[in-house]
């Protein structure tokens, strides 16, 4: 029987190459989305069974929902990628708490909640592979985005801590650090007006999926997802001081008039 992988927001971008990725080396899939479009997407994963399961996180109930799913199929999980994931940009004087509060539960409170389930899974039977993506809006305040850095610090911070507890179960914890990427992310966070908002730029999601799978079969614990320029911009941002990478950050975030 071929091994089992768990995507999360995977009907587009980042998720959806790493599904791909994931059943070009022969896993079976669980594709999650909220839309009906994890379906669709789902039909052109080729390589393994392919599940796909719609349903949001945020909602009550909707975390158990997903792992009533993944027990139904009654097989071990070898790999889980919590990859689901938004943005809003925009002055934090303007934009609205609602939406951020739907971030924070969609970037923090449904990730913490599945990985419940899925690192009490692995732990018992002492084998599994976590990839969580995070972003290197970890690394820096992000102005113009000022809620979506901080849950990226909180999942990069919470990865590294869940990667030392869980050595003792057999089990590898990776964070993927996401440079921007040419999705549809920062339209969907409302930055078109930004620098964000020009794809032209920016990193192929299939090169950042593939980073992010081959760091986690590799076992590593974090990894940049981009290319070299991505790359050399992680390594200097330690050296820089957290007004200047708030500054520069602001540069590309900042709505035009």
């Amino acid at each position: 029987m071929a091994p089992l992988a768990l995507v999360t927001g995977s009907s587009a971008g980042i998720g959806f190459n790493i599904a791909q990725q994931l059943a070009q080396r022969g896993y079976d899939i669980i594709t999650v989305g909220a839309s009906d479009r994890v379906h669709e997407s789902s039909k052109h994963l080729h390589g393994g069974q392919v599940y796909p399961v719609q349903v949001d996180l945020t909602a009550d109930g909707g975390v158990e929902q997903l792992w009533a799913e993944v027990e139904k199929l009654g097989r071990p999980l070898d790999i889980a990628v919590l990859n689901a994931g938004k943005s809003l940009g925009g002055s934090f004087v303007d934009t609205d708490l609602d939406e951020e509060l739907y971030m924070l539960n969609l970037n923090v409170t449904s990730q913490v909640k599945l990985a419940k389930k899925v690192v009490t899974a692995m732990a018992k039977q002492r084998s599994g592979r976590i990839l969580i993506t995070t972003s290197m809006s970890a690394l820096t305040p992000t102005p113009f985005e000022s809620i979506y850095g901080p849950t990226r610090a909180f999942m990069y911070s919470f990865a590294q801590g869940l990667r030392e507890e869980m050595k003792d179960y057999g089990v590898s914890v990776t964070a993927l650090l996401p440079g921007a990427t040419a999705t549809d992310f920062h339209h969907t966070a409302k930055m078109d007006n930004t620098k964000f908002g020009d794809n032209s730029w920016k990193n192929d999601p299939a090169l950042v999926a593939r980073r992010g799978v081959e760091a986690l079969l590799a076992g590593k614990d974090h990894v940049i997802g981009g290319n070299l320029k991505t790359r050399i911009d992680a390594f200097k941002k330690k050296f820089q001081s957290e007004a200047a990478k708030a500054q520069q950050f602001a540069r590309s975030s900042r709505p035009s008039k």
